[in-house]
Formats: structure tokens, sequence, C-alpha cells
């Protein structure tokens, strides 16, 4: 019989932060301060938030570049300010060549491995290009402000400036200049964040595509947490980089028009009246409308013309700059307002040769109008004047202001119409909310993309999917989804988020796809939206052109929302495991009744309801000793042992007239008590969501808190009042928490039905002199027929 404990429940043993128990207990509710996370500096202080002693540094640029369409080469000169705000004199400085990832000796080229026995005709054609082809750059001179040329090294695809004297700390700050070429990739051919497409092919114009990123030498991040970050670049970690203002003059054909980050500083010498009278036009438009057209762009198609043209461009408080240059490029733009006395006003702009029509001119000026008001809701407004989207070789990449996205029609061979499929419109609407999202997350919010991969495209991706969701309520979202990460949650080769950038296998499931549906159920099932949004736009706004931490985000997430969520973030992020919790059983208890007959009457019909011995059943028609001998007969053969005696009857009158009229009325409840036995299969402990099915045609649902496993991570057993009549329990219903087997979620067995005794202090049972039935010695054995 289950007995119902009156009083406080036993504790389990108190986990070290490190042993744990001797037994197989562990204490996934045990805090990461002090054990995962960092201490709380000036710096960066305990609740998440930049603390009072909080720097960065500042970087400010002026460069000069030219574009030789004839050769696919960029050459340059800039002028660098740079201003250390830290506490540290620095004797050196680091920059990152990142276009040194094409030179055949770098670390990424010279450790990439191969497996199976196949090989595509496009990695063929990349290999040989590689032989024939060496990128990366050449730094022809480092001078500092006087002229004097300055020492340095390239370590891979970093650069070092020897200092002539140490930069001052505490806003000390030095000038120095660069001179550098590269050449670009064909991006095509070789892949890569940027370079080159030419449309060569029978039938095609000739003409190139060009995008510049990664394109001039950057200065790598000095934080308070890490000193320099020098790792090399290897591939897949990206750029953290220091914020900085930027004047940039870039040289390139003089039909060709550019996009770049930041504002077009003379519009007058690079565009003609007509243009920039639409330009002015689209400011107050409501739908897109044609700076460049797609006529003006095929006629600049068809005759190249002679000379050069500069377009000057200026950014303010920007962390990275990029640019794309053609001839072929039709140019669309809108106004997009905000409520923001900062930026009222949002240009939003596409880019895109003829090839890209009709998808692109239909879509991607509206995505980015779209990306601007969801990212604006949910984190902050959008800062900055412009926001551009560029169709062109690389599928989709983000810099201050501008994007890369690759989608486009198809071009039937026999007819030459242009057509798109369902998959290439939603991938361009995805790609264009993703990589204009990243405009806040990691290019304002400036994460270290090198060292978490998660931070600017996990939570960029969180943000892409309420985006979708909002662009159409049936979108064919890719990632966020809690039932679309199972399967990569079960799979083997996985590492916790929390793996530094170039070491992830399945980099799109744990970079993207994993963190940001740890977000989405935090959200709609741990926090709730009205908890998760506030937090979360905190973390945005406290951390808006700053470089935080993992630490930083989850301690705002916990200290704005004001629930304690290590277990959430040590199972998500810290761990391999999965969610898969069983509802294993299900008992249907009711209390024992006050009335000792009645008590006596249901325990009868519950052990009348079990099947007897099969072995007595078997024995029928042998005579038993107690049948042949009447003097072996007893008491005991003449009652039913269920019964209730008298003194059962006296002592639960006597005990019932005792209760206060409080306790009477609780001992006669008759409500059943349904408890429910889960077990956590998957090792990931997360809330647990019943859904009760009732006789009466009704349902409830009960969210049950994960701190419902901080006792037993394994298996715990949850009980449920109700008058009604269980019919069906299924856990996760809505499919809301990534559990990854749903074949036990739902009970199907016997709900067995117990009945709960009423805790009494315990004695011996003597049933003979409970029944008040005066017995001599001498007649011990006269009690008759067995029963």
């Amino acid at each position: 019989m289950l007995v119902l404990a009156i009083g406080a429940a036993s504790t389990a043993a108190i986990a070290s932060p490190v042993e744990q128990t001797k037994g197989s207990y562990e204490d996934k509710f045990r805090q990461l301060e002090g054990e995962e996370w960092p201490t709380p500096t000036d710096y960066r202080n305990a609740s998440g938030a930049p603390g009072y002693r909080y720097w960065q540094q500042k970087v400010d640029y002026d460069v000069q570049a030219r574009l030789d369409e004839a050769k696919r080469t960029v050459s340059g000169s800039q002028t660098v300010r740079y201003v250390n705000n830290s506490p540290d004199a620095l004797p050196y400085l680091w920059l990152l060549l990142d276009q040194n990832q094409y030179k055949r000796d770098s670390i990424e080229a010279m450790t990439e491995t191969v497996s199976g026995d196949k090989i595509s005709l496009a990695e063929v054609r990349r290999l040989k290009r590689l032989k024939e082809w060496e990128g990366g750059f050449t730094i022809t001179a480092v001078r500092d402000a006087s002229g004097k040329a300055l020492p340095f090294t390239v370590v891979d695809s970093l650069l070092r400036i020897d200092m002539s004297q140490a930069v001052a700390p505490n806003g000390g700050e030095t000038s120095f200049a660069i001179e550098w070429s590269f050449p670009m990739a064909e991006n095509k051919v070789v892949g890569g964040r940027s370079g080159y497409e030419c449309f060569t092919q029978p039938g095609e114009d000739g003409n190139c595509i060009f995008e510049g990123a990664q394109w001039f030498p950057r200065l790598a991040v000095y934080s308070d947490y890490e000193g320099w970050h020098n790792k090399a670049f290897l591939g897949s970690g990206e750029f953290t980089l220091e914020f900085g203002d930027y004047r940039v003059a870039l040289t390139v054909p003089a039909d060709h028009v550019v996009a770049a980050t930041g504002v077009l500083q003379n519009p007058d010498q690079a565009l003609s009246a007509a243009q920039r009278q639409r330009l002015e036009q689209a400011k107050s438009a409501t739908s897109p409308v044609y700076v460049v057209t797609p006529e003006e762009a095929v006629a600049a198609e068809r005759g190249k013309a002679s000379g050069e043209k500069t377009w000057v461009f200026s950014a303010t408080n920007v962390r990275d700059f990029g640019w794309a240059s053609s001839r072929k490029f039709a140019w669309d733009a809108m106004g997009v307002k905000q409520d923001y006395a900062e930026q009222p006003l949002v240009m939003a702009m596409s880019f895109f040769p003829k090839e890209a029509r009709p998808l692109w001119d239909a879509y991607s000026t509206k995505a980015i109008a779209h990306t601007i008001d969801v990212y604006g809701k949910f984190a902050f407004p959008y800062p900055y004047p412009v926001a551009q989207s560029v169709n062109g070789p690389v599928g989709g990449m983000e810099y201050p202001m501008i994007t890369f996205n690759g989608p486009r029609p198809v071009k039937d061979k026999k007819t030459g119409n242009l057509t798109y499929t369902e998959r290439a419109k939603y991938g361009l609407i995805g790609v264009v909310i993703h990589e204009i999202g990243h405009n806040w997350f990691p290019m304002i919010v400036n994460s270290d993309e090198r060292q978490w991969t998660w931070m600017d495209e996990g939570l960029n991706t969180f943000l892409q999917f309420q985006a979708e969701r909002l662009w159409d309520k049936d979108y064919p979202a890719r990632r966020g989804e809690p039932k679309d990460i199972a399967e990569y949650m079960l799979s083997t080769n996985q590492m916790p988020l929390m793996t530094q950038s170039d070491s992830v296998l399945q980099f799109g499931a744990n970079g993207y796809g994993k963190p940001a549906t740890a977000l989405t159920i935090l959200r709609e099932t741990v926090l709730g939206r009205e908890l998760f949004d506030r937090a979360f736009r905190e973390y945005a706004n406290r951390w808006r052109f700053k470089h935080p931490t993992p630490y930083d985000f989850f301690r705002t997430m916990e200290e704005s929302s004001g629930v304690d969520l290590d277990w959430f973030w040590r199972g998500w992020f810290y761990s391999t495991d999965h969610v898969n919790i069983a509802l294993d059983k299900v008992v249907r208890a009711t209390l024992e009744p006050a009335d000792a007959t009645a008590a006596a009457a249901e325990r009868k019909k519950r052990r009348d309801a079990e099947p007897g011995s099969l072995t007595a059943a078997r024995n029928a028609g042998q005579q038993t000793v107690v049948e042949r001998d009447p003097s072996t007969r007893d008491f005991y053969d003449s009652i039913d042992p269920l019964d209730a005696t008298a003194a059962d009857k006296r002592k639960a009158a006597e005990a019932f007239a005792d209760l206060t009229a409080e306790e009477k009325a609780a001992r006669q409840v008759t409500d059943n008590f349904y408890r429910f036995s889960f077990s956590n299969r998957g090792g990931l402990v997360m809330p647990v969501i019943l859904k009760m099915d009732f006789s009466d045609g009704t349902s409830e649902t009960a969210r049950i808190p994960a701190e419902v496993w901080r006792y037993n991570q394994k298996a715990v057993t949850w009980q449920f009042v109700t008058p009604k009549t269980l019919t069906r329990a299924e856990i996760d219903p809505l499919w809301e928490t990534a559990d990854a087997d749903r074949s036990n979620n739902v009970y199907t067995g016997q709900i067995d039905p117990k009945t709960l005794g009423i805790e009494t202090p315990e004695e011996t049972k003597n049933r003979m002199k409970d029944s008040d039935v005066k017995v001599q010695p001498d007649s011990l054995r006269t009690f008759g027929a067995p029963k």
C-alpha cells in the first residue's frame, strides 16, 4: 500500500559542485558560478552587464583602394588611428590578414582532410585552380605617422607590427600606414567569403561581379578577457573586430555601380542626376524604387566604359567594411521608418544583376524592411542609415550595412525564360533576413565569432526564425522548431555548443540549429514570452557596440528574468545530452474511507479483482488438510482477514472524532490522487509538460518546472489531484521540448488503482484480540467448516 507522508519530504544529499555524491546522483542544478563561469570583475560584473571599468579599443580607418578589373586584383593604402583605452601599454599591434587563407602554406590549406573514396568535379576544379593560382596579401610597406618604416611579421593570417614606442594605456593613441594588395579569388571555384564571379558561359554577357570582404588589414581585438584575439583564421571561426569610423575611397571602372558599408559621400560624381532623383524619391516610397534601372544595367553590360570613377563612403561606429562592384547591378531602394530619434529613416537597398530577376526585385528589399522591423522589436532599432543586400557569388555573408546573398532564378536552356522554385523564393527571403539580421548580432552586439559560433549564428538564427514566422505563419523554416533538432541531438558526432568554432562538427546544426532551438524553448516553454523578451532586450541593449562573452549573456538572461537557468545552460550549452522523457506508469489512488467497514469493503473489492492462485485452482478435486480434518480449523478459518474488526471500527470512529473540522473535511476527500512516474532517458533535464484527458471530455495541461528533477535526475513521481477520471496522459503534446523519442510520451497502459492509507503510528495487529469474541483455550478449534 502506498502511504501518503505528512510533513517534510526527505532531501537528497547535497552535492559539492565538483565531487557530487558517492552514488549515482548527479546534481544538474548546481551553479555554474565558480565552476564553468569566470569570476566577475570590474570590467564585467556579476549581473552580466559591463562593469564600471569596462573598456574597449577604438580604431579608425582612412582607406584608398583600387579594383583592377582586368587583373582581378585589389590594391590599396590605409592610414589607421588606434586608440588604446585598455590599462595596458601595447608594444605591438596584431592585425588580421584573412585573405591569407588562400596561401598554399596557410594553416587552413595545410590541414584540410578528406574522407571516402569519391570526389566531386567541383573539388577537382578547385584543387587544380589552387595549384595554378595563389591568393593572400602582399604587404609592401608599414610606416609610422612620420613616415618611418615599422618592422612587421606575418604569422599565417596575422600581422604583428612592432611599434617604435608602446602605445600608452588609458587613452593613448598612435597612427600608422600600410600599403597592400591581393588577387581576388574566383569565389565559385575556390570558395570563401569574398571574390568575383564572371558570366562568361555561351550566351552570357562576359561581365563580372566583385565582392570585397576581409579585403584590407584589420586590427584584431584586444580585450579584458583574452588580451590579443590573435588566433589564425581557419575558415570556420569568423571575425571579431574593433569599432571605429571609416572613410573609404574605392576606385573602380567608370561604369560600375558600387554598394558599400556606409553612406555615399560624392553622389554628384558617382550617380547621374536621374539616379540621384530616384534615390531621393525612394526615401518616402512604400515599395522599392529603382535607383539604377534594369535597363540601365543591361546597357552598361553591352559596352564597357573606359576610365575609372571613385566612390567615397563614410561610416561611423562600425566594426568592418564590405563592398561590391559591377556594371551588371540594378539597384532598388525604399525608406523604412523607425520610431527612433537617432535613426528615424533607414534606406533598405538591393543590388542585383538581370540573372537575379524576377526573384530579387520581388523580395530582397522587402525582406530587408521586414528584418529591420522584427529585429528592432526584439533587440533595438537599427542604428545605421542603410541596410543592403547584394546578389553575387557569395551565398550568404554579412558586414555592417551590407550583405552578400546568393539565391537566383533558373534559366530554361531552351526558352531562356527565368523562373524560380518555391525553395529559391524562401531561400532568398530567409538568407536576406539572416544576413541583414547579423547587423545586430554580431556586427553591433560584437561577440567573438572565432570562439563561440552560437553567440552570433545561434542568436541570429533564433531571431530569423521569429521573423520567418512573422513573414508567413506557414513559412518553411529550416531551423528553430524544437521537433527539427531532435535527430541531431541523438547523433554521435556532436559536441557542446561551448566548443571553439574551428573544432565544431556538424557546424550548421551545432552553430545555428541547436542554439536557435534552445532559445525558442527558453522563450516559449521555460520563461514565457514576457520574461524572455525583456531579458533578451536587456542583453542586446547592454552590449550593443561592445564585446560580450557567453557568460555576460547567461548572467543577463538570469538577472533580468529572475529565473535561475544554470540547469538550462548546463544541459543545452555544456553537454551533448538530449531530451527523452518517458511516462512509465500512472497510478490512480484514493484515500482509504474513514469508516472501517467501508475501508474493508474497498480492500476486499481490490483483492477479489485479482486472479487467485493458479496452483490452488488446478488442485481442485483434491481435499486439503483443512477440508479433511475439522480439528485443524480455528478462529482464523472462520473469518475474512480483510474484514473490519470491532476494534477497527472503534478506532476509526474515535480517530475521526478526534480530528479538527479541517482534518475531517480532508479525511473525507474523495478525489483521485493520480501519480505519474517519469523517467529521464536522454539525460537533459527539462520541464515536463503533461496533458491529461478526462472521461467528461475535458483536458488539462500541467507545466511542471524542470526543478522536479532536482533530487533525482533519472526518475521522479509527480502527483495530481482531481475529482475527474483520467482516461489518457501525454507528455509534450505540442512538441515543444525537442523530445527525441515520442514513442514513450503517451501512457497507454493500465491505470493501476491504489488506496492511500492515512499515516498512523505502527503497531502489531492481533485480529483475535480485536474481534471482541471470547475464545476459551479448550475451544480454539471449534469454528466449523473452513471458509
